[in-house]
């Protein structure tokens, strides 16, 4: 199956596009961007990847969903286009980084700049119908980007993965914790910072101390 994918990660993940589950899910993903409205928009679905090559990951940020809004999704989590209001989750994680490191915040929430550094914002489902979250869900995204942890896990050294939220929590079970960095926190949307579940976790200068350590530039937030 032809798979419009970054090189390196088209050869890495060779074995997953022919199997039954992800030509079952295509076909589905097809047919709704072929009779739905859906984001992001078809050729940044595998955004994330085309971004981040497979060999330059550093850090892997895992989201759930892409927002299910008009014009927001741009196939990186909890990345919008520019000139798009920033989301409460995005606004929460920018705050954190002030906190933590001290950085001037970005004007736009784009983060193609943090992309570009060798951090992998994936969704653990990379598409969802408009308005309706969680529409895509259960359709073989799911275990596309497992693979994509277990592949990242297996292959690379030293990598830093930030999960936030219950949802991507559950996503640690395929990773090394002896070979990587896994830091857990609450999910930074509102409901979940508000109860004292996301700000002070210090994930962005735990990161950059850890790639440091191993030999890494670290990430300029």
């Amino acid at each position: 199956m032809d798979v419009k994918i970054e090189a390196h990660w088209k050869e890495a993940l060779s074995d997953e596009f022919e199997k039954d589950y992800f030509k079952e899910l295509i076909e589905f993903v097809k047919a709704e961007y072929s009779t739905n409205q859906c984001f992001p928009p078809g050729n940044r679905i595998f955004a994330a990847f085309d971004h981040t090559p497979f060999h330059k990951v550093k850090v892997v940020i895992l989201g759930q969903d892409p927002y299910h809004g008009p014009g927001q999704a741009n196939g990186l989590c909890f990345s919008v286009n520019d000139g798009i209001s920033k989301p409460p989750s995005l606004l929460n994680i920018f705050r954190e980084i002030l906190s933590d490191t001290n950085t001037q915040l970005p004007l736009s929430g784009n983060l193609e700049p943090w992309a570009a550094q060798g951090v992998l914002l994936l969704n653990a489902t990379l598409t969802v119908r408009a308005h309706k979250a969680g529409s895509h869900q259960n359709k073989g995204w799911e275990q596309f980007t497992d693979a994509v942890i277990s592949k990242l896990s297996e292959e690379r050294e030293s990598l830093v993965f930030l999960l936030w939220g219950g949802y991507a929590k559950k996503k640690g079970s395929k990773i090394d914790s002896k070979k990587h960095l896994v830091l857990t926190t609450g999910h930074p949307s509102p409901l979940s910072a508000n109860r004292g579940y996301w700000f002070g976790n210090k994930h962005f200068s735990k990161t950059n101390e850890y790639l440091i350590k191993n030999g890494k530039s670290p990430i300029r937030w």
